[in-house]
């Protein structure tokens, strides 16, 4: 029971730092604007570790590697504790239980990164029924454009209604239920 607790404390804190560190890396990605107070906050919370990864690792076509590594080191961090706590004897050798929990997290941050997509979706349009001219609005239009704009181009609005966030959500769901979920099962079942 306690070993129960102890996974679920480290999987949401370890896992909640990773959000906030892809969702730094999407904010860059993005260009969304920095003055606004989820990217002060999630720059302030992950500074501690992607200013010391930014001397090691350079970026890369304008992409912030140095904040996705730490991101996927995190996550690798979070799935060698969880299988040690959990006390299970995977039946692989050391170095094909390492390179399965170096994929895993990468099959995680995919993951993770999916889920972001959706939720900065859903609640870019929530806020635009809601209140469009709230200060977050514009980092959520920021965020969502370079994901919503193909579907826009093809998909016309019906009575004014843009349906490019519901393809864009169905699209994500689709790519969590094939790939993602198949390559996560068949990697888990090194660790049985």
């Amino acid at each position: 029971m306690l070993a129960n607790a102890l996974i679920f404390l480290v999987k949401t804190v370890f896992g909640l730092f990773t959000i906030a560190l892809l969702l730094r890396f999407y904010m860059q990605w993005a260009r969304a604007a920095y003055r606004n107070p989820l990217s002060e906050f999630v720059s302030a919370l992950t500074d501690f570790l992607v200013h010391p990864a930014r001397r090691v690792i350079p970026g890369l076509w304008g992409l912030d590697l140095a904040t996705l590594v730490a991101a996927w080191l995190v996550q690798f961090a979070e799935l060698l504790v969880v299988l040690q706590v959990s006390g299970t004897q995977p039946g692989a050798a050391a170095g094909s239980i390492v390179a399965g929990l170096a994929l895993l997290a990468a099959v995680m941050i995919a993951k993770l990164g999916l889920y972001i997509v959706i939720a900065v979706v859903v609640c870019q349009v929530v806020v635009s029924w809601v209140n469009p001219y709230t200060p977050i609005a514009p980092l959520l239009n920021s965020m969502t454009r370079p994901f919503l704009r193909p579907f826009q181009r093809v998909i016309p609005p019906i009575a004014n209604v843009d349906l490019s966030p519901l393809v864009l959500i169905i699209l994500c769901q689709l790519l969590l239920m094939l790939p993602i979920a198949y390559l996560e099962l068949s990697i888990s079942q090194l660790f049985r």
